[in-house]
């Protein structure tokens, strides 16, 4: 387990930090401790698209969150290790992610390289989030938001940092 000073970026990023949602059963934080690094591909939404291609920068803390289970929350800490690059699941056939439109010369879809940091000693529930006055402006509790990667205001990435690592 590493300790909160361990995790904390280099610099503080244009918009704080980010918060990336996946499901446990498709990839968790588990598989990326084992893998360290992953493309984050497959994502299918223009605003978040940009967020990788236009605004994620090396460095920036990532608070890694598993949804679409019995208990989403965060998980734990990830972050980007490499800018946007063409997301490669766009031109395999084989891929859901597959989009006919992309070309290798005109890309569409982008994603960025994350990377494990640390895992938290119990997540982070949606639920504690949602009862925490301190965490009320999270985009990710405010009714209809389900964007799969949002931005986190940095004292938000610290506060949820602090009751991740006990």
């Amino acid at each position: 387990m590493s300790s909160s000073k361990d995790i904390k970026p280099k610099a503080k990023p244009a918009l704080g930090a980010w918060l990336m949602k996946s499901e446990p059963d498709v990839f968790s934080l588990t598989h990326l401790k084992k893998n360290k690094t992953t493309l984050w591909e497959g994502v299918r939404n223009y605003q978040a698209r940009n967020y990788m291609m236009n605004d994620m920068k090396v460095g920036d803390p990532v608070l890694f969150y598993h949804s679409s289970c019995e208990v989403p929350g965060v998980a734990g800490i990830a972050t980007i290790s490499k800018t946007a690059v063409p997301d490669p699941t766009q031109f395999d056939k084989k891929s859901e992610y597959y989009d006919p439109k992309a070309t290798k010369a005109k890309p569409i879809w982008f994603c960025t390289e994350v990377a494990f940091v640390a895992e938290f000693s119990s997540v982070v529930s949606l639920e504690q989030i949602k009862a925490d006055k301190k965490l009320a402006d999270m985009m990710v509790i405010q009714k209809g938001s389900r964007l799969s990667i949002q931005p986190v205001a940095p004292k938000d990435f610290e506060y949820i940092n602090k009751l991740g690592i006990k």
